[in-house]
């Protein structure tokens, strides 16, 4: 009897979603042969069996949060199960990394709510009374003393939950995206400066995205500090050379990330079809996972559904982010008279431990001054 436990399949992941189980309990099944798909951070993975024999018994079921470390399938027989496996292959076949067998559960971090749920005021019966409502205390508006919760805070929060229904796990990108988001906001110290660009002179037919890729890239070559990865344990920052720009995608299964390499020495075409061909494949949601890390600098263009400033996450270890929101008509002074121009709205999110105010406030004056006076290409 050998038991394959989820390997790591790298890059940092903990844990995977199970998909679907392509074997059942008394299959026998041949080395190689598919066992489970799974959802990672931003792909569907496929995992291998790694070795011949019988099927015994299946840990998990379509939709449950396995952990690195964890059982997977439990063979019968005595041969051993391989320590390494084949390659792990995403929906489109592309290879994602060596399969290795997990030696321990890796355990997650305290959540950012189970800290707050502690850190609340309330008697130990109280504390009782809402793990048996299942009532997260830091959902929970006290109303008692000096900001203490009471039973009756609890039982009201349990009665509008009762009407709402249960919970709605986030599963898949969404969990990744909500674990990502209360890392950078536990660690990054965020600083937002905003501005509006005129942009008048634009062609009317002008691609906007490409107009603020090239932005950046005349930005970060006259402050690179803001192409750079911090490094927290060690103090020190990394500025980098290549600028590999990481454009956000809203999808309805979540936010990705998929990232344009070398954008400061590649043409304006060939950045147009790159960036189509990765949005395509986010959307087909086939997208290798190493076509979404190693960015160094972010652009998130939200003003395509609408908001006019934000307040970009800046997610480590990259040190800044620029948003751009939804362009519209201002009046400007243009030779001291009043005019209605086009203009484009700003909001520069940084790292404020990797880079000083003078460094961001350098790089949003370039990225305007790159907007605002040569024309759309």
């Amino acid at each position: 009897m050998n038991i394959f436990k989820l390997p790591d399949l790298g890059e940092g992941l903990t844990e995977v979603e199970i998909v679907e189980w392509m074997v059942s309990v008394g299959d026998k099944v041949a080395l190689d042969q598919l066992l489970v798909t799974v959802e990672t951070a931003k792909a569907i993975v496929e995992i291998p069996s790694p070795q011949q024999g019988e099927i015994l018994k299946l840990y998990g079921q379509a939709s449950d949060i396995v952990q690195v470390g964890d059982p997977l399938v439990e063979f019968d027989g005595d041969t051993p199960v391989a320590s390494e496996g084949k390659a792990a292959r995403v929906d489109t076949g592309t290879v994602v990394g060596e399969v290795v067998v997990g030696k321990g559960v890796v355990n997650e971090p305290a959540t950012a709510v189970g800290q707050a749920s502690s850190a609340m005021k309330a008697t130990p019966a109280v504390r009782a009374l809402a793990r048996r409502l299942d009532v997260d205390l830091s959902v929970v508006t006290p109303s008692g003393p000096s900001d203490t919760i009471i039973a009756a805070d609890v039982q009201r929060v349990a009665k509008i939950f009762e009407e709402v229904g249960p919970i709605e796990p986030l599963r898949g990108v969404r969990r990744v995206m909500a674990n990502t988001m209360a890392r950078a906001n536990a660690e990054v110290v965020p600083v937002t400066i905003y501005d509006d660009v005129d942009i008048d002179v634009w062609k009317s037919n002008g691609d906007v995205t490409m107009r603020l890729m090239r932005a950046i890239t005349r930005a970060c070559e006259a402050e690179p500090a803001l192409n750079a990865w911090y490094d927290s344990h060690a103090m020190g920052r990394r500025v980098l050379k290549k600028i590999d720009l990481g454009i956000a995608v809203d999808t309805a299964d979540g936010l990705f990330v998929p990232v344009l390499r070398d954008v400061a020495n590649r043409d304006p075409s060939d950045l147009r079809q790159g960036l189509n061909t990765i949005k395509q494949a986010v959307c087909d949601r086939n997208i290798p996972p190493e076509e979404m890390r190693g960015y160094t600098f972010t652009l998130s263009n939200f003003g395509v559904f609408a908001g006019r400033y934000a307040n970009p996450i800046v997610v480590p270890p990259t040190v800044a982010i620029l948003g751009a929101g939804c362009i519209r008509q201002n009046v400007v002074a243009v030779d001291a008279q009043p005019v209605v121009h086009w203009t484009l709205p700003l909001s520069l999110t940084f790292d404020h431990r990797a880079v000083t105010g003078g460094e961001a406030t350098r790089f949003m004056g370039a990225v305007m001054l790159d907007l605002g006076l040569a024309k759309s290409g």
